[in-house]
């Protein structure tokens, strides 16, 4: 039956949950994605039809099954994200400051397509997805909407 399993790697993540508290853990990121090319991302797991996701708790090696609705940000290296943004078209992007419900703050750039009547920040913001996508300088950030008070638009780069 070993045939069968689908291959998966450990992916370092840095979490924030909605109460504040910080854990660092392993999640388990299929090879292929489901609904793309390439490796399956974090934002494919947090986003997708799971409610819980397994992870290992990275300094225990305990697995316990994680609510995606907890995480107020998840943070991985930018590799692992990927920057498909922009491949096929050109993105629209934004500097922004996020303010989280518990007042912590979060700059760093937003990048998106979206059809042209509908490219607006608001209009991403308001997108089906879960968590905003912020690219920070060394690492993208997945922010939970639902623990977001504010988005502020610093500049426009495109």
């Amino acid at each position: 039956m070993r045939e069968l399993r689908v291959p998966k790697r450990r992916t370092p993540v840095e979490l924030v949950l909605a109460d504040g508290t910080h854990r660092n853990v392993l999640v388990f990121l299929a090879e292929s994605a489901a609904r793309h090319s390439g490796p399956e991302r974090l934002s494919d797991l947090l986003d997708g039809e799971s409610e819980f996701i397994p992870a290992v708790d990275a300094s225990t090696d305990a697995v316990f099954f994680l609510s995606c609705q907890s995480v107020a940000v998840a943070r991985v290296d930018s590799s692992v994200e990927g920057d498909d943004v922009g491949q096929h078209t050109v993105s629209t992007e934004h500097e922004v400051e996020l303010t989280l419900v518990g007042g912590v703050k979060l700059r760093g750039l937003v990048a998106y397509v979206m059809p042209p009547d509908r490219s607006r920040l608001t209009d991403y913001l308001n997108s089906e997805s879960r968590f905003i996508k912020l690219i920070e300088q060394d690492a993208v950030a997945l922010i939970n909407k639902q623990q977001v008070a504010l988005v502020e638009a610093l500049e426009s780069t495109r």
